[in-house]
């Protein structure tokens, strides 16, 4: 069993494993067992990965679940003390594992962690999938130190530190395996987006804490499996945000929360319409209709988590504060506004 698994899950992602996959062996092997997962590919990832990396062993899975059955079902079949999920469109540099991992087994509260991630093509920026660390606000909306909304913060050493956070990032995931066995993986039903931050809020209402490890950095091209502007992306997004809410929002927070997002997706829907982007509002409406076909699957789940107060959640709407505030960075919030 190696202590470490770098688990790569592909999904017609040839070209990227074809322009990333030599650095992550590079500065993997020795320290790491790599993995390819691949979810059904059609474009001959899987013949390219025999005939070119026969030192990586292939984990075929017969469908493509999209990540969270992806990994799920990937992951079953990995022996190893730590897991590493690398999105396939990722440079890893050299010493991208070792302080991550030193850090996992020096804090034994801690279950998962990830790297600084910067952006491939702008290297100076951080990048948007996780940036220094994911955060979210009071009523379910994701930002990340050097990343809120759109607004992408250069990298200046101002995140340098090692600190909790609410959520780490799937594009690049340290994992203890036995931890996430025990919390069940991912919600399989989520698909795509969202589902780290939803197994992070289990995670902590478990009594674990997340944190990012600024000693390793990355480097993400972002939107390789669904495009940036995307209208699935957009109905994942808002479907799997109000069910990550349901189901872990502590009693007193959950009528409150969704009555003040019902409206703020609706907000967003008509904006999309007002823009020209009807595609959009339809994914937003589909994602809501989702939403209430399955309350019952929801509930089951909601029923399953001890629920807690947890920390690192900012006490405020980012949505105000960034849009109508004018805050912009991380930088910009007030530390005493996160829960503790």
């Amino acid at each position: 069993m190696a202590k470490t698994a770098v688990v790569i899950l592909n999904w017609n992602g040839k070209n990227f494993l074809e322009k990333f996959l030599p650095s992550v062996l590079k500065h993997s092997l020795g320290h790491a067992e790599v993995i390819v997962a691949d979810n059904a590919s059609s474009d001959g990832s899987v013949e390219y990965l025999k005939s070119t990396f026969p030192e990586v062993r292939i984990i075929q899975n017969p469908t493509n679940g999209g990540f969270a059955k992806g990994y799920n079902d990937a992951l079953a079949q990995v022996e190893s003390e730590y897991y590493i999920l690398l999105n396939s469109d990722i440079e890893v540099t050299e010493n991208w594992i070792q302080p991550v991992i030193e850090l996992l087994e020096n804090h034994q509260d801690v279950i998962a962690c990830q790297p600084t991630i910067r952006s491939y093509h702008q290297p100076e920026k951080f990048e948007y999938a996780g940036a220094a660390g994911g955060f979210i606000d009071a009523y379910g909306y994701p930002f990340c130190r050097g990343r809120i909304f759109q607004n992408l913060e250069d990298d200046q050493g101002q995140y340098n530190e090692p600190v909790e956070v609410f959520w780490a990032t799937g594009a690049c995931l340290f994992v203890k395996a036995d931890k996430f066995r025990e919390l069940g993986g991912f919600d399989a039903d989520f698909f795509a987006h969202m589902e780290e931050i939803d197994f992070c809020w289990r995670a902590r209402h478990a009594g674990y804490k997340i944190m990012v490890c600024p000693d390793s950095k990355v480097f993400h091209v972002g939107g390789g499996t669904l495009p940036k502007q995307s209208s699935f992306k957009t109905y994942l997004n808002m479907r799997n945000n109000i069910s990550m809410l349901y189901k872990n929002l502590p009693p007193e927070r959950l009528l409150p929360v969704l009555l003040i997002r019902l409206i703020l997706d609706g907000v967003a829907a008509f904006k999309f319409l007002a823009d020209g982007g009807f595609a959009d509002f339809w994914a937003v409406v589909r994602a809501h209709m989702s939403f209430y076909r399955r309350f019952s699957d929801h509930n089951r789940k909601r029923k399953l988590i001890r629920h807690k107060n947890v920390a690192c959640i900012y006490q405020r709407n980012i949505v105000i504060d960034h849009f109508i505030l004018g805050k912009k960075k991380f930088s910009d919030l007030s530390s005493h506004k996160f829960s503790s």
